[in-house]
């Protein structure tokens, strides 16, 4: 489950790839159409040799003019080689959420002999209490959702009796899911050999630090690097009491202990649209209280009305904008839920409601207390960490704190699982020596409703204005579901993708999607921003049909791009 995103409209740092700086001596030439193939770029490294033992590297993801037999060796045995560097460890990780396991594992791939500091349980917010709980109960409500519309079945031919469900049996359905992808994430760590230790970690100096529980001791450790990834936890803002019942955060409505008839969302985003989606479809009456003045205020504006007219009007969800729940009682002494309301521009009282439930969904706070931060100078910034483009904590005094990174939800850059990870792998490639800087504006993200919504890059306020402040010309293109022949047979022809774009020289500055599968078709997209494809080469890219992915195929020919090609097409490989 994804919280707010915090976007730059700065442009984008360049993306260091390690074992390309210098291709003079290649013994391969690099194809000039690199970024349309699947081979990574070790693949094409000067010192590979294209033989069995070569492409095993390659599978590994190691760079043969960096690495030794031995190096290899420790890989395929699991934590590295004993550090030589005099440190208990060359890299530690305090937190052991998507981030920390992507971290780590790529870590360890690259030889360094890992640790991980877990004081809960591995896998995070994400997979215990977000991303992997949400989507099991999204899964159940789609399909409830579906089969509830006689008239979409119908068209199929299909007849189907009354839908039902058993709630204990859902909620089973979330936690096993959960309890198998946290099994698997932990089994991956020790399998490669990482040292999963049990407490809280604490930073005490300088590659020093501590972990531990209070009744079982604590022991002190040194590392080479440290990676900081203690993730988030759910905000909820003054005057809401929480009781874990009838006044619940995410943590507590992923447990699915009841479905109320009458639940009230505060907050609009992706957290409250995803929880909208599974309560409606399981019968509850849903009212969204938005403190700003229109509904699913991060969307880019054109995708969200659309999306509105979808996912909110048809269904039993009312709202209030505008306002702000200044104090939410729980249900007691027979009596509802109390939520007083006011103004959110002048705090003068608006209303007060009596609901069944209130669900706060005003997103999440960085969880980095008790990390014994003050021990090395680093102050917090509304609770985030500060870091620079590399990941690299910033102290007080506004320098880098010597190998010491924060990563994920922590620093506040991008509060996304998968981002956490790209972070971290960011991280360990500059710990082994290779420059690399993440590109977020690469990143995509999703909700995950029936439709579903996914966008990467800016939206078109934020590109229009970044373009009126360095200069350029911004275009958009849209194409439709409606015209997708694997959409109509779905009878899912509801969507749109969107395409913003500089039409002087074919840079994608955004794509935004909502429509079946969304979030599966945003990658293309991502990818290409990424890699720095233009729109004028990934226009001749070929897309199976029929297939959702022509939705993105036809939004790219759409484009009017002033340029031709950038760059030559690569010569046929003969097959």
């Amino acid at each position: 489950m994804q919280s707010a995103i915090s976007l730059s409209l700065s442009s984008p740092s360049p993306i260091a790839r390690s074992g390309v700086a210098n291709t003079s001596n290649a013994c391969w030439p690099m194809p000039r159409s690199l970024r349309f193939c699947g081979l990574r770029r070790e693949a094409f490294d000067s010192a590979a040799s294209f033989d069995a033992s070569s492409l095993r590297f390659v599978r590994l993801n190691l760079q043969p003019k960096h690495s030794s037999l031995s190096k290899v060796s420790a890989v395929l045995k699991g934590n590295g080689a004993p550090s030589s560097s005099g440190f208990d460890y060359d890299l530690v990780i305090i937190g052991a959420g998507v981030g920390g396991h992507g971290a780590a594992l790529h870590a360890v791939e690259q030889g360094l002999k890992t640790a991980i500091i877990e004081g809960d349980v591995v896998g995070g917010t994400c997979v215990n209490r977000g991303c992997v709980p949400s989507k099991a109960l999204l899964a159940v409500s789609g399909r409830m959702r579906e089969l509830q519309n006689e008239h979409h079945m119908k068209s199929f031919g299909l007849q189907v009796a009354a839908a039902g469900y058993d709630r204990q049996g859902v909620a089973d359905h979330a936690n096993n899911l959960a309890s198998k992808i946290r099994s698997n994430l932990t089994n991956s760590l020790k399998a490669l050999g990482v040292d999963i230790l049990t407490g809280v970690g604490t930073i005490l100096g300088p590659q020093k630090l501590k972990y531990g529980k209070g009744d079982s001791g604590e022991k002190i450790i040194t590392a080479k690097d440290i990676i900081i990834a203690t993730g988030s936890v759910p905000l909820v803002p003054k005057g809401i009491e929480v009781d874990g019942k009838t006044v619940i955060t995410s943590d507590h409505a992923l447990k699915l202990e009841f479905v109320p008839d009458w639940i009230a969302i505060v907050g609009s985003g992706y957290i409250g649209l995803e929880f909208s989606d599974v309560y409606t479809a399981l019968g509850s009456e849903v009212t969204f209280i938005e403190a700003l003045d229109q509904l699913m205020p991060g969307f880019d504006p054109e995708i969200g009305k659309l999306a509105q007219r979808v996912l909110i009007n048809p269904r039993k969800i009312d709202s209030y904008t505008g306002v702000f729940a200044s104090k939410i009682t729980p249900a007691k002494d027979g009596k509802p839920v109390q939520i007083e309301l006011v103004d959110a521009k002048t705090k003068e009282p608006k209303d007060t409601l009596e609901v069944d439930a209130a669900l706060i969904a005003t997103g999440r706070a960085p969880f980095t207390k008790g990390l014994g931060l003050e021990n090395i100078n680093v102050q917090t910034q509304r609770g985030f960490v500060p870091v620079d483009e590399r990941m690299r904590v910033i102290d007080a005094n506004g320098k880098l704190v010597p190998h010491l990174y924060c990563i994920g939800d922590a620093n506040g850059k991008m509060m996304l699982a998968h981002a956490a990870s790209a972070q971290g792998i960011s991280v360990v490639e500059q710990v082994t020596g290779k420059d690399h800087v993440l590109n977020h504006l690469s990143i995509p993200a999703a909700c995950f409703t029936h439709p579903e919504i996914s966008m990467v890059g800016l939206t078109e306020p934020q590109a229009r204005e970044k373009a009126q402040k360095e200069g350029f010309e911004v275009s958009v293109a849209k194409t439709s579901f409606k015209a997708n022949t694997k959409a109509l047979a779905e009878n899912e022809g509801e969507g749109m993708a969107k395409l913003i774009y500089r039409p002087d020289n074919g840079e994608i500055l955004g794509v935004h999607i909502f429509g079946l599968h969304a979030a599966d078709l945003i990658h293309e997209a991502s990818n290409a921003i990424a890699m720095g494809t233009r729109i004028q080469d990934i226009k001749f890219a070929v897309h199976a049909h029929p297939t959702l992915s022509e939705v993105l195929d036809e939004l790219f020919k759409s484009a009017k791009v002033k340029v031709s090609s950038s760059s030559a097409v690569a010569e046929p490989v003969p097959v």
